[in-house]
């Protein structure tokens, strides 16, 4: 596919949407809808985001045999999804100081030690280019109301056999159901 044109169609306060028309193989035209946090793209290299615009955070207690999962009212849903903590990087930030904010604001708990940093992934490439990098670690303290009026989050932490029965009984996110799936599986 060769992307011929890209015309932005909405401008929002967080996402904009786009249409991006390409040219198919056999010299066909194919307009693809999508969105980014991006409010200008114009070009291809636009389009590539090489730089994160999120933070996701997989988390485990002092002992690393609970994981922390969120609870949370998600609007595009209209019900609870069980999903990691994650948020947008500001302006200047480092992912991994953004990951430490984004899990005190969240759920009160200090990110005390980063174990990894897992490079550059998309969120959802079905629709839009946004990036995150994951932030590996391990938090203490005790859990607290989110500080965000306009989310509504109940964090905690579950064991391995906790997990797999959620997996089975509530609606999760992929990336979180995904890494909890094999995570939850995992011998020690």
């Amino acid at each position: 596919m060769k992307l011929k044109n890209i015309e932005k169609k909405l401008g929002g306060k967080f996402i904009h949407r786009y249409d991006l028309t390409y040219e198919t193989e056999d010299g066909g035209k194919k307009v693809y809808e999508m969105i980014s946090r991006n409010p200008e793209i114009r070009t291809e290299e636009y389009l590539i985001s090489k730089k994160p615009d999120a933070v996701v955070l997989i988390i485990t207690d002092e002992s690393g045999e609970r994981i922390l999962i969120d609870r949370e009212f998600r609007m595009a849903t209209g019900e609870w999804i069980y999903n990691f903590p994650a948020g947008l990087i500001d302006p200047g930030e480092t992912p991994e100081a953004a990951a430490k904010r984004e899990l005190w604001e969240e759920t009160g708990l200090e990110l005390y030690e980063i174990e990894d940093k897992i490079p550059l992934s998309y969120s959802a490439i079905g629709f839009a280019n946004e990036t995150n990098v994951c932030i590996v670690g391990k938090a203490r303290g005790a859990f607290r109301k989110s500080t965000s009026v306009v989310e509504e989050i109940v964090p905690g932490w579950y064991t391995k056999e906790e997990v797999r029965e959620l997996i089975r009984k509530e609606p999760f996110a992929a990336r979180t159901q995904a890494y909890c799936y094999v995570w939850s599986r995992e011998q020690v």
